[in-house]
Order: structure tokens, then C-alpha cells, then sequence
């Protein structure tokens, strides 16, 4: 009898034995999860990590987009690009928007781009923009200068035409930057400007007279660049220079030397020049005298 009771303790006590086993080696199996902070940390590498799924914030301005006087980022874009294509000055940009740092802007943020004292273009509702005839004084400030005329139908797949220039802002006296030789002409698709050629060092001069909104490199594909806003309309662009002679916000009058010829991020020494009426590029041919 002692003999078969032993035998039934030995299997319990080996049966809880083999529970407990089991117990260890399913553990072992799955091990709780373990963050390493040591590998990458030791290296300086930047790991990066899903953050868990929340709702999408709402991305500055974005209550604005699609209205007309404001511009929604798009990839590859930088604040001086946006400027420049808008035909504004890109530090207006930063005041206007509140920017606390212009260097990060967001793809899909929408961004003020005409002066906040400036209306908003409005649907066409057949009301005509006339310039003030020359010879006539110009209307005091604030006092409206549209006329009406009767509603007229527009087409639906026709783009808006460009607005009209304030009265006098056409008249800007333009001078060639450089005297070198014209290597390639204004292509509305490949070539925004003139390129012309010339010797490292050479003479760039201010086209016309107005006010440095840019100075530096930070515009992909023009290299050492100079922006000159000569009135609410137009710019002009100096780009590839060697060395920058202005700094932003100077004053410049029209022939004052600005820069020197270069060949920074382009493929050979030349200027490539720019003219843009509000912040659209025109062929600078057009507008510069013959030679």
C-alpha cells in the first residue's frame, strides 16, 4: 500500500513540475518587448518611429485655399520661389503669414501672397478696371476706380486674364544688365529670361531703378541671385553672378553696379536675366532697348 501511494505522490509532484516547465518555455518563447536606446543613439542615428494614428491637423491657412490672393505650398517650393513667382517681396511674406520660421513651410499650407490692405480679386460680375487716362490726376487714396458696364458672358474654359497695371507702373525705363553676347532667348517653357555671356567678373548692372527684395543663394538653379522690385508690377532677376555687390532693401538706381558675372550653379560663365510682370516672367526683349 506505502509502495502505491508513493507511486501517486511521485506522479503529482512530476506533473506540476512538467506544468511549471511548460510555463517557463512558453515564456521564453514570447520575451516582453525591449526599446533599444543604446545602437542607434551611440551612432547619432535617427530613427524613425509611426506614431500611433490620429486625426489629420488642419494645416495653416487652409480655410483659405483656393481663394484668390492666397497660394497653397507645393512640393519643392520655398519661400523665395513663392515670392518671386507672386511677384512680391518674400520677408512681406513671412509679415503677412505670421511666420515663425521661413525656412519651414508645409506642403498643402496656404499662404497669403497679396497685401492684406489689398481686396481680394472678386468673381467676374462685369465690372471693368480702366487705368487713369494719362494727363489726368490721379483719384485720391481709397477713391474706387471702377466704372460699370453691362454683365457680359464669359466662357467657361477660358483662363482670367491677367489684371491690368496700375496707371503709370508700365512705365518703367529698362537698360540692359550686362554688354556681353545673347546666347539664348526667353522660351516660355524652357527659358524664363535671356541668357547672355560674357567674362567672370564682368559689370551687372541695375536694369532699372528700385529697391534690392533679394540677395543670395537660396533659389535652386540660379545660383548667386539678385531680385530688384521696381514697383508693384514688375521685378527683375539677375542670376549665376559671381559675387553680390547689394544687399536686401538697398535702394538702386538704374546702371548702379549690383553684382559681378559668374558661373554659380550653371554650366558656364552668363547672366541670366529676368524680367517679371507681377510675378510672371515676360520676355525681357520686349521691354529692353534695341542694340
Amino acid at each position: 500500500m506505502f509502495e502505491s501511494l508513493n507511486r501517486g505522490r511521485n506522479l503529482v509532484v512530476a506533473g506540476v513540475a512538467a506544468a511549471f516547465l511548460a510555463g517557463c518555455a512558453s515564456s521564453s518563447r514570447t520575451p516582453a518587448p525591449v526599446e533599444d536606446r543604446t545602437a542607434g543613439a551611440s551612432r547619432g542615428a535617427a530613427v524613425a518611429v509611426e506614431p500611433a494614428a490620429s486625426p489629420a491637423k488642419a494645416l495653416p491657412g487652409a480655410e483659405n485655399a483656393g481663394k484668390p490672393g492666397y497660394y497653397t505650398v507645393k512640393p519643392g517650393d520655398t519661400l523665395v520661389r513663392i515670392a518671386l513667382e507672386n511677384g512680391q517681396n518674400w520677408r512681406d511674406l513671412v509679415r503677412w503669414n505670421t511666420l515663425e520660421n521661413p525656412n519651414v513651410i508645409e506642403v498643402g499650407q496656404v499662404l497669403r501672397v497679396v497685401p492684406p490692405t489689398v481686396a481680394a480679386a472678386a468673381p467676374d460680375t462685369g465690372v471693368v478696371v480702366r487705368p487713369v487716362a494719362s494727363g489726368t490726376a490721379a483719384p485720391a487714396a481709397g477713391t474706387p476706380t471702377q466704372t460699370a458696364s453691362a454683365p457680359r458672358p464669359v466662357a467657361a474654359a477660358s483662363a482670367p486674364a491677367a489684371p491690368a497695371a496700375p496707371a503709370g507702373e508700365d512705365d518703367v525705363s529698362w537698360a540692359w544688365p550686362v554688354n556681353g553676347t545673347l546666347i539664348a532667348g526667353y522660351d516660355e517653357v524652357k527659358n524664363k529670361g535671356l541668357d547672355i555671356g560674357g567674362k567672370a567678373g564682368d559689370a551687372v548692372v541695375a536694369a532699372a531703378d528700385g529697391r534690392v527684395v533679394y540677395a543670395g543663394a537660396g533659389l535652386r538653379g540660379y545660383g548667386n541671385l539678385i531680385i530688384l522690385k521696381h514697383n508693384n508690377t514688375y521685378l527683375s532677376a539677375y542670376a549665376h553672378n559671381q559675387t553680390l555687390l547689394v544687399k536686401e532693401d538697398q535702394s538702386v538706381r538704374k546702371g548702379q553696379k549690383i553684382a559681378e558675372m559668374g558661373s554659380s550653379d550653371a554650366d558656364r560663365v552668363k547672366l541670366h536675366f529676368e524680367i517679371r510682370r507681377q510675378g510672371k516672367p515676360v520676355d525681357p526683349a520686349r521691354y529692353l532697348p534695341a542694340r
